[in-house]
């Protein structure tokens, strides 16, 4: 009996080594390889039937606008802190214990480790597969790396994905054109790009994009420095 339980710890512990490796190593590889596809754009074509428009844009390729614009909108604390923004979970939990409903306090890097590496749910077992992921991107990806990815894979509107598809779409234009104007009602959507819309913005719509144009005025553009 001894021996069966040795067994199977060393099974557990040779198991969990190897998921350790091929997850450092799959976050290693999307340091520098593009993810083609998400879980999220998988399950949106084979589930709803709905065609997948994306274009990468490179960071260099992204206007400033729009990178502040998510930062503001999203996670004004993001080059600051190592992907989880504690104060603001506290607050979360706070506030629901006092009985409001549960808001977000995910940060871009969690949103990102979220979408380019899980299915969506809201599990225990998924939260802790993206606090994993979410350290392994900061501790490997960076900031700039974190922010490129997140800005390509986000929805931006039913069967869009990425700034750059929705500057196209929406804008006739490219990622790195997009005004501050444009950038702000892009992330204005970006809670619920599916039932918001940036080309008949709704008058929440409209006021979320003038909150996010002040919160980008009283970061600056000089807040991107901090994103390496």
């Amino acid at each position: 009996m001894k021996t069966f339980f040795l067994g199977v710890i060393k099974f557990a512990v040779k198991s969990l080594l190897l998921i350790i490796a091929a997850t450092v190593l799959w976050a290693a590889v999307y340091r520098y390889v593009n993810p083609p596809l998400t879980p999220l754009m998988v399950i949106g074509y084979f589930g709803e039937k709905r065609a997948v428009k994306k274009e990468w844009s490179d960071y260099k390729n992204i206007s400033n606008y729009m990178k502040l614009a998510a930062i503001a909108a999203e996670d004004q604390k993001f080059p600051l802190h190592d992907g989880f923004d504690i104060e603001s979970i506290k607050d979360a939990i706070d506030e629901k214990l006092s009985g409001d409903r549960l808001r977000g306090a995910s940060t871009i890097s969690q949103q990102t480790a979220k979408n380019v590496f899980l299915w969506p749910s809201r599990t225990w077992m998924r939260k802790a597969a993206e606090a994993y992921f979410t350290f392994l991107i900061e501790k490997i990806w960076g900031k700039k790396r974190i922010l490129e990815v997140y800005l390509n894979v986000i929805e931006t509107g039913r069967g869009v994905y990425g700034v750059g598809k929705a500057g196209e779409i929406y804008f006739g234009k490219s990622a790195g054109s997009l005004t501050k104007e444009e950038s702000a009602l892009i992330a204005a959507i970006l809670p619920n790009p599916v039932r918001m819309s940036a080309v008949k913005p709704s008058r929440y719509v409209r006021e979320r994009q003038l909150w996010i144009m002040g919160q980008m005025d009283n970061l600056g553009t000089g807040y991107l420095k901090g994103v390496k």
